[in-house]
């Protein structure tokens, strides 16, 4: 079994894999349109996190993590997984094209939040997004960080790579950000 990460999965696993590909998905974009009530917020105050809407554009691509899971832990992960993307994720199964050209594409399991589940927050301008992100917090720790977190591992993992949302997203961010001289 292989998993996606495109979000805190590329930068928080916090569960047993026997192997690591970066790659892509086509046909979607990463977008901070989903709420979060039980990681980067409260249901008072939610914080935004990634998820994959579908792409006018079947090329375009969104760059992450893809984990093979061994046979012995797919039912401990998947049970792990389907409770920390509780709030509002479902299981979809898509092709992930490995960035090493040499190796096959092969699927693999995507939890995406669509625009039915009740968490899902919708677009707005990054400015509007920065401003909630800024400060938003939940057990998982500040929404801030999420951002931060994500668009480092990105540029680590994908250097070639200009994801645009995200990048934007985390230059309004520090705009905001009081505390932004621990992320320059």
């Amino acid at each position: 079994m292989w998993i996606f990460g495109y979000g805190s999965l590329v930068w928080k696993v916090d569960f047993t894999y026997e192997l690591k590909v970066v790659g892509y998905i086509t046909g979607y974009l990463r977008r901070f349109y989903q709420h979060s009530i039980d990681h980067r917020g409260v249901p008072e105050k939610p914080g935004r996190v990634v998820t994959l809407i579908p792409s006018d554009d079947t090329t375009s691509k969104v760059w992450g993590v893809a984990y093979k899971i061994g046979e012995n832990d797919i039912d401990e992960v998947t049970k792990h997984l389907d409770f920390r993307e509780k709030n509002g994720y479902s299981k979809k199964t898509v092709t992930f094209h490995p960035d090493d050209q040499t190796k096959t594409p092969f699927n693999l399991t995507i939890y995406i939040a669509t625009e039915e589940n009740q968490s899902f927050a919708g677009p707005a301008s990054i400015e509007d997004i920065a401003k909630q992100v800024v400060s938003c917090q939940g057990p998982s720790g500040p929404n801030k960080e999420y951002v931060y977190n994500l668009a480092k591992a990105m540029r680590q993992l994908a250097p070639h790579i200009n994801d645009e949302h995200l990048f934007a997203l985390e230059a309004a961010l520090k705009k905001l950000d009081p505390d932004d001289l621990k992320h320059s």
